[in-house]
């Protein structure tokens, strides 16, 4: 059976009329309107703040507070190993190849990507991140791969710069 939009209509009982305030007695919301008596609350808008306990201590000031907020954390998105298995054997693995395969999610906002060693890699994979866990680096280059980490500048040795000895 097709419903044709022309022909549809609420089931019966679902639309009330809308009760009117203030329209006499028998009405049955009449003269105060449903307000009660005097008060703050039977004037307009008097209702005041919905967290106002009337003087006595909010609640959010007498929970004790907890922590702090670490302005100087590293935000660090985490890839597993297991992850890294969609990719292609001998592929470069960026974070821009991360992020397309959805593995990385909102790139730009994060301070760093580190790479965990949970599950196992069975091909060789160049893979650039900002850091390593242990087990993941062992479980790369046993694959025959390449961890490279990203902003390691490499300082050169001593002798290389010609100091003597």
């Amino acid at each position: 059976m097709t419903a044709i939009l022309a022909t549809l209509h609420p089931p019966k009982g679902a639309v009330k009329d809308e009760l009117r305030l203030g329209r006499g007695r028998g009405s049955g919301k009449g003269k105060t309107s449903g307000k009660g008596m005097k008060g703050q609350r039977a004037r307009s808008g008097g209702r005041g703040k919905p967290n106002f306990e009337g003087g006595q201590m909010p609640l959010q000031r007498r929970l004790p507070k907890r922590g702090f907020r670490n302005p100087f954390r590293k935000d660090v998105a985490v890839v597993n190993l297991r992850d890294l298995a969609r990719f292609a054997a001998g592929s470069t693995v960026t974070l821009e190849t991360l992020a397309e395969a959805g593995l990385v999610k909102k790139l730009a906002g994060r301070d760093a990507v580190k790479v965990l060693g949970v599950g196992d890699l069975d091909r060789a994979l160049t893979v650039h991140a900002h850091a390593f866990s242990g087990t993941a680096k062992e479980k790369i280059e046993k694959a025959g791969g390449k961890a490279v980490v990203i902003g390691a500048e490499e300082t050169p040795s001593a002798t290389a710069q010609g100091a003597s000895t």
